[in-house]
């Protein structure tokens, strides 16, 4: 396949209203990332050396950035106020777990297929504008978020919910535009976009979220909690890793091992933050912590303590990894994700 290097021919053919800027290289353009995103040797190997998880999560996290930075406005394109919102949550510094599953769970399946990156990268898009309209005095009402004011006090209760607003559709953009969606077959992309809505909407991430209200200064019981992040922590992961292993063609019996591991790692990944919220500083989080306690929520270490929630965790993990056996050492970034999950501070 003939691939041009010309950073002119990338402005002429991008999508958006805002050129690619000349002095970014084409590998870095979301052409480039894409590649980038592709299986290298070192996770096909049989006979291999363990792989390094911060370097993988820092490599991926690196590629994932350029092209968020890539495709979203600078801050001085009107609504100019808007962008800089915006930017201002969207690379302030994530972790970027969800693409980052997304690209692992494409890699586990096969090479890497047309439009990963854009569809990968819909998913940040959405969790930002979750976490802006989380952080708002009528929901959470949190002050700082990845160590920085979260983004109503800086530009207001109004332009955060627009923020957050032009986010989510953006999200829409990216897995639509024929441009960016280019060799996508059209029925795997129809799929692909149900995926995200699903994952991400009232029977999903939003729907958690209204579950979790209705719960605040209640005396549930643990279904409910469990439903209640199954929904709003788990459905979106959930909805990462299918998006990846549909996008590079997962068959049946892959796609759903596959969706049982992000269901247990969703679950692992909610466990450890409850744990956090109680254990941790706000340097290691970037928040307040005991947010929880102080709004009247019920988590697993109330169930469980601190303890025996971090136990809970360590057995989803195991169980999560367990679902990857028919999978060879392709895998082996999403098996250490899982690992990951349990082991941070933030």
């Amino acid at each position: 396949m003939a691939l041009s290097t010309s950073v002119h021919e990338t402005e002429r053919t991008s999508p958006f209203p805002y050129p690619f800027t000349p002095h970014i290289p084409w590998f870095d353009t979301p052409q480039g990332c894409l590649l980038r995103s592709a299986p290298t040797s070192a996770y096909r190997r049989q006979n291999r050396a363990p792989m390094n998880i911060k370097d993988y999560l820092e490599q991926k996290r690196v590629d994932v950035d350029r092209f968020l930075d890539s495709v979203m406005p600078n801050a001085v394109t009107p609504p100019t106020t808007l962008h800089e919102s915006m930017r201002y949550s969207l690379m302030a510094g994530g972790k970027r777990v969800r693409p980052i599953l997304a690209i692992a769970a494409a890699e586990a399946v096969g090479p890497s297929a047309p439009g990963l990156m854009p569809i990968a990268c819909s998913l940040e898009l959405i969790h930002t504008y979750s976490l802006i309209h989380d952080d708002l005095p009528a929901m959470d009402n949190d002050d700082f978020r990845r160590g920085k004011p979260t983004n109503h006090k800086v530009y207001g209760d109004a332009m955060a919910i627009l923020a957050g607003d032009a986010l989510l559709t953006m999200a829409f953009d990216l897995c639509s535009h024929p441009d960016l969606m280019k060799g996508c077959d059209p029925t795997r992309q129809v799929r692909l976009i149900q995926e995200l809505a699903y994952g991400s909407g009232n029977m999903g991430m939003v729907g958690g979220q209204v579950f979790d209200i209705q719960a605040e200064n209640k005396d549930i019981n643990l279904p409910t909690l469990q439903n209640i992040h199954k929904h709003k922590t788990g459905m979106l992961i959930r909805a990462a890793v299918r998006m990846g292993a549909l996008a590079s063609g997962a068959g049946d019996r892959q796609l759903d091992d596959l969706t049982s591991y992000a269901e247990d790692v969703g679950l692992a990944f909610q466990i450890a933050d409850d744990v956090l919220n109680v254990t941790g500083t706000r340097e290691e989080l970037g928040k307040n912590p005991n947010t929880d306690a102080e709004r009247g929520k019920k988590t697993y270490p109330t169930f469980y303590g601190a303890d025996g929630a971090r136990k809970l965790a360590d057995d989803c993990v195991a169980r999560a990894i367990a679902r990857l056996s028919s999978f060879g050492p392709a895998a082996d970034p999403l098996r250490e994700i899982a690992r990951y999950i349990t082991s941070r501070k933030n």
